[in-house]
């Protein structure tokens, strides 16, 4: 029999997968895995299948189909104030995950440390231990903001990178001036690599505005920005997104990409790049999503949930610390089979599994699958408590 020592022997399939399967096994609203449920923009759909009917079909430029290189950068300019060479800085990659898997692995040598941000998306630990970089866990405060103090006193010389993450996946919370600010005086006068996942992007709430790396000079000079369409658009299938990073950084970045996917689906770069001219399919995303989290938000007032603060993304978390001492991986478990709703347990989110006893909600989802999701919670209110 074959013999092989894993290079990622603590990873197994990660818990969207799991759960998604669990909700479709049991019959269950699927409330866990980030993405809609609702279509695409039909003039999206039209314009790939022209560019598929006008022939264009084959391999794109490996950095990217330049129309759709240059709108975006148009799009940063206008979002941001900043300037960026659409030949130089801007790659697009067959998704964000692809954008954060070439960043990390064109900057890690073995034993370099790179500081994430807990709880965290589980894109990053394992990318991190794939190319033998070592992982330096900082959680977030009980208000899931970044603890400066911490963060400073955990920067050494084998700090090769640090990992952000606004509007931030699972919280919903958002980095302000403030914190970038921080982060400027912080990174100023090290070698230190930032990594900004900034899909959320457009999803962000309450009047607040987004504040991107790109209008940070300073922290722009030593970052790469991931950004993504699927998240945008509602085509997360799609898995089509960028990266813009300084000249240097992304001459690194395509050396990997160019060996990892090469390019990206051509037909959908094409109608990205008309699509996106169309300012107002972005603009209104705060408004879009702040109405289905206000809807939801209202709808959780009915079950025995603690609420919690959420300032971007599409995701809702609550805790059931007063209702039951089980942990959040049994209890959204629970819940999936019992109640017929399924979510995501937090203590994914951290290396060492820590339990706050708080699951996320996705609320991406057309308003009958929000309220059946609730009816059953609310049918089922005993089985919310502890067994």
């Amino acid at each position: 029999m074959l013999s092989l020592k894993s290079k990622l022997p603590a990873v197994g399939t990660t818990i969207f997968s799991v759960m998604s399967a669990l909700a479709n096994e049991v019959g269950a609203v699927n409330l866990s895995q980030g993405f809609p449920d609702f279509e695409a923009n039909p003039k999206m759909i039209d314009l790939v299948n022209e560019s598929m009917k006008k022939g264009l079909n084959q391999y794109a430029p490996m950095i990217g189909v330049a129309t759709l290189r240059e709108t975006i950068a148009e799009k940063t300019r206008f979002l941001y104030g900043a300037s960026c060479d659409a030949d130089t800085e801007i790659t697009v990659v067959s998704g964000a995950s692809e954008a954060i898997f070439d960043a990390l692995a064109c900057i890690i040598s073995s034993n370099d440390e790179v500081i994430i941000l807990e709880p965290a998306y589980d894109l990053y630990l394992p990318i991190i231990t794939l190319f033998g970089g070592k992982v330096i866990p900082i959680s977030l405060d009980s208000n899931y903001q970044i603890p400066f103090e911490l963060l400073k006193n955990a920067i050494n010389p084998k700090t090769k990178a640090l990992l952000i993450n606004s509007p931030h996946n699972p919280t919903g919370a958002i980095l302000k001036k403030n914190d970038l600010e921080q982060l400027e005086k912080l990174l100023e006068n090290t070698d230190i690599v930032l990594i900004s996942d900034e899909v959320y992007e457009h999803i962000i709430f309450d009047g607040q505005s987004h504040e991107s790396v790109m209008k940070y000079p300073k922290l722009r000079e030593r970052s790469f920005v991931v950004s993504s369409f699927g998240k945008t658009y509602h085509t997360t299938g799609w898995k089509l997104g960028y990266c813009i990073a300084p000249p240097a950084l992304t001459k690194e970045l395509r050396k990997v990409h160019q060996f990892n996917t090469f390019s990206t689906n051509t037909p959908m770069q094409y109608a990205m790049a008309e699509f996106l001219k169309s300012k107002e399919e972005y603009l209104h995303l705060p408004d879009f999503y702040q109405e289905r989290r206000d809807k939801f938000k209202k709808m959780l007032e009915a079950t025995p949930f603690k609420i919690l603060p959420c300032e971007g993304t599409y995701f809702q978390l609550v805790s059931y610390a007063h209702l039951s001492d089980e942990k959040d991986t049994d209890y959204t478990v629970r819940l999936t089979k019992e109640a017929k709703v399924a979510t995501i347990p937090i203590s994914v989110f951290y290396r060492n599994q820590t339990d706050r006893k708080v699951i996320r909600f996705c609320f991406a989802k057309k308003y009958e699958t929000l309220e059946k999701g609730i009816e059953n919670l609310l049918k089922s209110k005993d089985k919310l408590y502890q067994k």
